[in-house]
């Protein structure tokens, strides 16, 4: 028998009782089912399931035997209630076994129905919803989330790289870290060693030398084309300005599709605390903001693929077709490129050597874990430097804020300059650049030079955080109009002798947004003169939807 979980399955949010009514209007999307004890309604593995509503009888949710834990019941469902959690909207393979233990009755609703159901009823989408994501919380925080073991090292930048996914894309799993006691058993118990870190560990499968796009795969999250699958609208980038573009896109009918290399969040993901965005008084996490856009767009029916990017952008037939990094290619009425910046590294010896071991480019709980209560440098003048800082700060951390200008309120918003110069752990070096990186596994010390005097201090450092610079992720890109800088011209920008004989054609100048190719956009901190605030690139990516809609419609 399964050993059973302590899992709260009376939470009225997680686990909500659905009245006769409701019932009665989720059955219209139903495909009604009697079932028997010792039926199996989804097993873990399959790559779909349903959402399964429980008219009478009751099923357990059960996790698999792993190497260090035994099979377990994580709950129990009965009658009113219904089966699915978010891995509904995200398209991953389904990780935890329905087994009937009461025989009844239950009305499935298949993925299509599904899609249908939570655009149709506001009420039963706004519960399901509720549902899906504190059931995805109480797993990630209970032993079912054994069901993906990551084995990792905290001086890797491999296993930070692959614990941000995870983290972003929130990810049922549990991390073990590789030195630790746990670590070294279950090592042993998969045959694995340390040159195979990070190791992935789910039932019947050990993944060596992981990435995010092993893992995607493995996990049912990479890119999956359906037979004859038409696309309106794929957007190249899921930070802020991506993701309200997925969220436009879809919510007013077009097919959208959205990529990211990494994970969706972006930038924004990295910052621990935004304030000066519209709705959030107290402030909210860049995860936590990205995290309920994510859903926002599933929710609407846009299709999310991550890790997975674009390689090449070609119209030469007139059509404009993406070709991607698993190799695979699609056709798409219009493209918003919202592959945003990323933050330069230092021309310092040993920067790659301590990139993921004392080096990070953002300032989350997975990267302060590591440095608890221990000096830290954050070097950056902008907002996320500042924001960065104090989180550090508010865990206990000293932190040595670097400045390369002699004035911090130059490019940093004043209620942060504020902030830093009341906070007592935060030390303030303006006109100060970080000159040397020492250490041996993992970054000790870092030299900072006063650039006027040239007084070099050599200072403790267990985590460099560095927040200086922004270079466009446009590398990729051919045929399209940069500036100088590598930012993308878009509409006002573009000179007429930048524009080729496609325009002459349509016999119209670009749409607000729209690049140098036409029907192809950018948004956020890839354009030339974006604002480069969260803020700023979400209502650019909204409002690259409705240059979308005019330039489809020249085409129709």
């Amino acid at each position: 028998m399964p050993k059973e979980n302590p899992f709260d399955a009376n939470s009225g949010v997680a686990f909500p009782v659905l009245s006769a009514e409701q019932i009665r209007r989720l059955r219209s999307y139903a495909v009604v089912q009697d079932v028997a004890v010792g039926d199996i309604v989804f097993r873990a593995g399959d790559e779909t399931y349903d959402l399964i509503v429980i008219e009478r009888g009751a099923v357990d949710l059960i996790r698999a035997a792993t190497h260090d834990a035994p099979e377990e019941v994580v709950v129990r469902h009965g009658p009113g209630r219904f089966i699915g959690e978010l891995s509904l909207l995200t398209g991953q393979a389904v990780y935890l076994t329905g087994l009937v233990v009461q025989a009844g009755r239950i009305h499935r609703i298949p993925p299509a129905q599904f899609r249908r159901l939570m655009a149709e009823d506001a009420e039963l989408s706004d519960i399901l919803l509720r549902a899906f994501l504190a059931r995805r919380e109480l797993l990630r925080n209970n032993s079912a989330a054994r069901v993906v073991e990551i084995v990792g090292s905290r001086l890797s930048a491999a296993s930070l790289e692959l614990r941000t996914f995870a983290a972003r894309l929130r990810l049922t799993h549990l991390y073990i870290e590789a030195d630790s006691i746990a670590g070294q058993a279950l090592m042993l118990a998969v045959q694995v060693e340390t040159g195979d870190l990070p190791v992935v560990i789910t039932p019947g499968k050990v993944m060596r030398r992981a990435t995010a796009e092993i893992m995607a795969r493995e996990l049912g999250l990479s890119y999956r084309r359906a037979a004859n699958q038409k696309v309106d609208l794929a957007v190249i980038g899921a930070g802020p300005a991506g993701l309200a573009a997925a969220v436009y896109g879809a919510s007013e009918g077009l097919a959208t599709v959205l990529f990211d290399m990494v994970g969706p969040g972006g930038q924004a993901a990295a910052s621990s605390r935004i304030e000066n965005y519209l709705g959030f008084p107290t402030g909210i996490s860049g995860t936590d903001l990205t995290g309920k856009a994510i859903v926002q767009a599933l929710k609407f029916g846009a299709q999310l693929s991550a890790p997975c990017g674009v390689t090449e952008l070609d119209v030469d037939t007139g059509v404009i077709r993406l070709a991607l990094t698993d190799g695979t290619s699609l056709e798409s009425r219009a493209v918003i490129i919202c592959t945003g910046a990323r933050y330069r590294s230092l021309p310092l010896p040993h920067w790659e050597k301590f990139q993921g071991a004392g080096i990070y480019y953002a300032a989350t709980e997975l990267e302060a874990k590591w440095c608890a209560g221990k000096p830290v440098t954050v070097v950056g003048g902008a907002n996320s430097a500042g924001q960065a800082a104090l989180y550090l700060a508010s865990r206990g951390n000293a932190v040595n804020l670097v400045v390369r200008g002699a004035d911090l309120a130059a490019d940093m918003s004043r209620y942060l300059v504020d902030r830093l110069a009341a906070e007592p752990l935060v030390a303030i070096h303006t006109a100060t650049e970080v000159s040397g990186l020492q250490g041996q596994t993992h970054l000790a010390a870092v030299e900072i030079t006063e650039r006027e005097s040239g007084i070099r201090t050599l200072i403790e450092c267990a985590g460099l955080f560095c927040f200086i610079g922004a270079v466009p992720a446009t590398t990729w890109l051919n045929g399209l109009a940069l500036d100088s800088e590598g930012f993308i011209l878009t509409d006002s920008d573009l000179d007429p002798s930048e524009l080729g004989g496609s325009w002459s054609s349509l016999g119209r100048r670009p749409l607000p947004f729209e690049t140098s190719i036409p029907g192809v956009f950018a948004a956020g901190d890839v354009r030339k003169g974006s604002m480069k605030r969260v803020a700023a690139a979400v209502g650019e990516g909204a409002s690259a939807v409705q240059s979308v809609h005019a330039s489809i419609g020249f085409h129709v």
